[in-house]
């Protein structure tokens, strides 16, 4: 997923300094709690500011602030040192946290896949065709997705050139191929001129949730009505978000006047194509669906990649009971 810089290597200092202060409520006030993403707003985002378009976190009894995140932003310091009180997290990275001591939690996933792709020139057929080719990839790839490819396709970090979040080295060397997110790059590239062929590492065999909703255990244990309303409000969100992002796009457009129509409407074509939202677990669980046996899997790719050790307990990531009656489904076309 998007990540800020190396995370982890706060985690101690962090640890040690935790101290949550839960938002003051006076008699007759919502409670004030703030949700930080990953990246600045976009329509990956897309539930969460219906949710907040349509009133729905105020019906569920809060009043919610959504604060962005961006290339600098660390959101998991942010959200441990009390400056959030939820956070858009990404699985791998919560485990890690665990593990070092940080008392954050996982309570529901947005994406049932990880928008991460490889994009390639035309005449690739296979991410096996990139093997030992250039490709432009971030410092994070290193620490999630690719130690995936090395063990699948004989990748190796001799391939790898800095991504710097621009798509013009890829327009400019038909022998380069780099990473993105099915919703952003393909359509810049598209509109630089190329034509990109995408892999939805998802779609090879990647198991990572994304867009995951975190909070803290002492939230959870002091205030789980409220992580139970604000779980239910943003699934419901992304419900309406996807039947009519109308009200959700123009907060996200006011936010960042980057996200133009254009840009939004392709986005939401991804979402639905790939079926991030609505496909696996959520097809028959509902949307924000986690399972047992997904965090397991997770769990046993990082143990075999030497990221965690297997006597920890990932249990302990994440927790299923806000999410478990839920069933929000879709509606139907």
């Amino acid at each position: 997923m998007r990540f800020a810089k190396p995370w982890f290597r706060y985690a101690a200092g962090l640890a040690a300094a935790f101290a949550l202060l839960a938002p003051a409520v006076h008699a007759g006030e919502l409670p004030k709690l703030t949700f930080c993403t990953n990246w600045f707003a976009e329509a990956e985002h897309g539930g969460f500011y219906q949710a907040l378009a349509q009133g729905l976190y105020r019906k569920a009894g809060l009043d919610v602030t959504i604060k962005m995140g961006g290339p600098q932003v660390n959101g998991l310091q942010l959200l441990v040192g009390g400056s959030c009180d939820f956070y858009m997290g990404y699985p791998m990275q919560d485990m890690l946290a665990v593990s070092h001591g940080l008392p954050v939690v996982t309570v529901a996933t947005s994406f049932q896949k990880d928008p991460q792709v490889i994009i390639a020139h035309q005449g690739v057929r296979s991410l096996a065709q990139l093997k030992g080719k250039p490709i432009l990839v971030s410092q994070s790839a290193n620490s999630t997705w690719w130690p995936w490819l090395e063990q699948k396709y004989g990748f190796t970090q001799s391939q790898e050139r800095p991504y710097t979040f621009s798509v013009a080295p890829f327009l400019h060397d038909p022998d380069v191929s780099q990473q993105g997110f099915v919703g952003s790059e393909p359509l810049m590239i598209e509109k630089g001129g190329g034509h990109p062929v995408v892999f939805l590492l998802a779609d090879h065999g990647w198991s990572m949730y994304a867009e995951t909703i975190d909070t803290t255990r002492e939230m959870v244990s002091k205030h789980p009505q409220w992580v139970a309303a604000f779980v239910k409000a943003s699934l419901e969100g992304w419900k309406s978000y996807l039947a009519d992002p109308g009200p959700g796009n123009r907060l996200i457009a006011k936010a960042d006047p980057k996200q133009t129509p254009e840009q939004m409407a392709f986005s939401m074509r991804m979402l639905k194509k790939y079926g991030f939202l609505t496909g696996g677990d959520a097809a028959t669980g509902g949307i924000g669906t986690m399972t047992d046996a997904r965090w397991k899997k997770m769990f046993d790719f990082m143990v075999a990649h030497q990221m965690l050790p297997a006597s920890f307990d990932y249990h302990k990531a994440y927790d299923l009971q806000f999410i478990r009656d839920l069933h929000v489904l879709p509606a139907k076309p």
